[in-house]
């Protein structure tokens, strides 16, 4: 099926920013490296957890700085951010000194979240392809994933040479460099309306923006898609690393490289598996547009994919409480299929909500509720797996959230 839309330059330098931007080396193994580091699972949990806080907290005022000084400059001060909280972790092996690692990191997150969508959109709409969103940002967000397939093998060929986790997060630092550059030759278009403001605007600018926020807020359908989108985003957000500890149970329950010891072994098989879930997820995200035109709106899919996803991270707890980790690895594959999947789907209808010149801001506002949800459930996912083991604590989050997301489902009438 053809695309109604150009593949211009800028269009693969959008995609080149989502290849760069994921091959974070380190993903696939960081809960690995900080159970290395002698953490446990609850203070895991409570690092993520400050993370997500700080996410929070920083997560409109970056937002508004992005729509009113410039989105790319807050995406290369973002990059930088991201290039202080690698060194950190390279060179730390103390909880407390994590903790500034993951507040760069955070800073680092609050400036790009929301920044690169809006300045996408802004494109689409300059091109008058707005009706071509889902499609256009599936086929971007795939490069992300596949950048990621490619990471997690070229992070196990690090592991197994340097027979260590720390080094992933110095060689992360080389394609962040990269996209540096990338982001610094987009059009000056993508800034916004607003490109350059004296010191005595500021004031004002941060009033219409928030005036903006106030008024979106009045919007019942937008409130509605943010925390659809959100709750199943934190979900995700909340157990994705917890992988890492079943694909490790996994490895080491099947007798193959036996030669190899167990830090080697595990990083074979992370390499493996992750590369395949990242090209399923490649793979799932340039298709959610398929699923989108089954559907006369886009509220059924949300509605179906959250249910499907969260009863997925229930049978990996089951199946990883019976030691069945081929199978709990399985549907742990879901709640990741499940989230690219969606995550085109609910950009769009945010975006269907929110007046173009907040762009930036409104999702952002997305984000913070993504981030909310996202700590709680970190935090309680590592102190259950203390508690019990990873298993439970999958089974125990899932059916909770099962519980309580009928309250963010959308309505469909019987007509739709």
């Amino acid at each position: 099926m053809k695309n109604n839309f150009e593949k211009d330059k800028q269009y693969y330098k959008f995609c080149m920013y989502g290849f760069f931007k994921n091959l974070r080396f380190f993903e696939p193994f960081f809960m690995l490296f900080l159970k290395e580091k002698g953490l446990s699972f609850t203070e895991i949990g409570s690092l993520y957890a400050i993370r997500e806080i700080l996410i929070n907290l920083l997560e409109i005022p970056t937002g508004i700085v992005a729509d009113g000084l410039g989105r790319r400059r807050s995406m290369i001060f973002s990059f930088l951010s991201y290039i202080v909280s690698f060194f950190i972790f390279y060179l730390s092996k103390s909880f407390f000194i994590f903790i500034f690692a993951m507040i760069f990191y955070s800073f680092g997150e609050t400036f790009r979240s929301g920044t690169h969508k809006a300045m996408i959109m802004e494109y689409l709409s300059l091109k008058n392809w707005k009706d071509y969103k889902v499609e256009y940002y599936g086929n971007t967000r795939s490069w992300s994933q596949i950048g990621s397939a490619i990471s997690s093998i070229i992070a196990a060929i690090l592991v197994l040479y340097a027979g260590n986790y720390s080094m992933i997060f110095l060689a992360s630092i080389i394609p962040y460099f990269i996209d540096l550059i990338n982001l610094s030759t987009y059009p000056k278009e993508l800034d916004g309306d607003i490109q350059k403001i004296n010191l005595k605007d500021i004031k004002l600018h941060f009033k219409n923006v928030f005036k903006g926020i106030f008024n979106s807020f009045k919007n019942k359908e937008f409130l509605k898609a943010i925390i659809n989108s959100s709750f199943y985003a934190g979900y995700y957000k909340s157990m994705k690393d917890f992988l890492q500890p079943i694909i490790k149970m996994l490895a080491l329950n099947i007798p193959i490289f036996l030669f190899l010891n167990d830090q080697k072994r595990v990083s074979i098989f992370v390499g493996i598996v992750y590369f395949i879930l990242y090209i399923l997820t490649a793979i799932s995200s340039k298709n959610s547009s398929k699923i989108v035109k089954k559907y006369k709106t886009l509220e059924k899919p949300l509605n179906l994919t959250m249910i499907i996803g969260l009863l997925s991270g229930m049978m990996s707890g089951i199946f990883f409480v019976f030691e069945l980790y081929y199978l709990s690895t399985i549907f742990f594959f879901l709640i990741y299929i499940i989230e690219n999947l969606r995550k085109p789907i609910a950009v769009s209808k945010v975006s269907q909500e929110i007046d173009l010149k907040s762009m930036a801001t409104g999702l952002s506002t997305e984000s913070q509720f993504e981030t909310i949800f996202t700590a709680i459930m970190i935090f309680f996912m590592g102190l259950i797996a203390d508690i019990s083991n990873v298993g439970i604590s999958l089974i125990v989050l899932s059916i909770f959230s099962i519980l309580i997301s009928n309250i963010f489902r959308f309505k469909i009438s019987s007509s739709r």
